[in-house]
């Protein structure tokens, strides 16, 4: 029986680590994509700044022309909502705000909610893909921000939500994905 139980947890450990690594790859993925698409723009360069252990925005865009830098933190899954950490918005702020010389300079949350929704475990259900794109107020202290899959976005403080609307951005790209959510949010 001891030798049953210890095949059990290893299994459940593989299958943990099978788990993370399709959420990183999924995470990767998004990030890629779009670093790619701003590249594929006139003046823009974008970068991937590093693994999540180090303390840096997923993403880095700029476009030296006009003046203007984004920090980006990605988000994409399988599910109905996506939570960025205010960790992350902090140090997409703290990058944003020591590069003064461009005039714009924003913190730009990318979700994408893929067209498989997760309703159980290894079980999906089709549904559309979506991509949003929101624009932090840096006048905000950051906090726990989280997008449902229609694009409303509320706050989550301790558990407990909270009123938090952010504006969609007009990314410079086009992504036939891309959803905004009316004024009223």
């Amino acid at each position: 029986m001891n030798s049953n139980l210890k095949i059990r947890n290893k299994t459940k450990s593989l299958n943990f680590k099978k788990i993370a690594q399709t959420r990183r790859q999924r995470g990767y993925n998004w990030e890629d994509t779009l670093v790619k698409r701003f590249n594929k723009m006139k003046n823009w360069k974008a970068f991937r700044l590093g693994s999540p252990s180090v303390a840096l925005p997923d993403i880095l865009c700029v476009n030296n022309e006009d003046a203007i830098i984004f920090t980006i933190e990605a988000k994409s899954g399988t599910g109905t909502t996506l939570t960025v950490p205010f960790d992350q918005i902090t140090r997409c702020l703290n990058w944003t705000n020591n590069f003064t010389v461009y005039k714009t300079r924003k913190v730009i949350l990318a979700f994408k909610f893929l067209s498989k929704k997760r309703i159980g475990v290894g079980q999906y259900e089709k549904r559309e893909l979506r991509e949003f794109y929101k624009v932090w107020n840096e006048k905000n202290v950051p906090i726990d921000i989280v997008c449902k899959y229609d694009g409303t976005t509320y706050s989550l403080i301790e558990g407990e939500k909270g009123k938090m609307i952010l504006k969609d951005h007009k990314m410079p790209f086009k992504s036939k994905h891309q959803k905004t959510v009316s004024k009223a949010n």
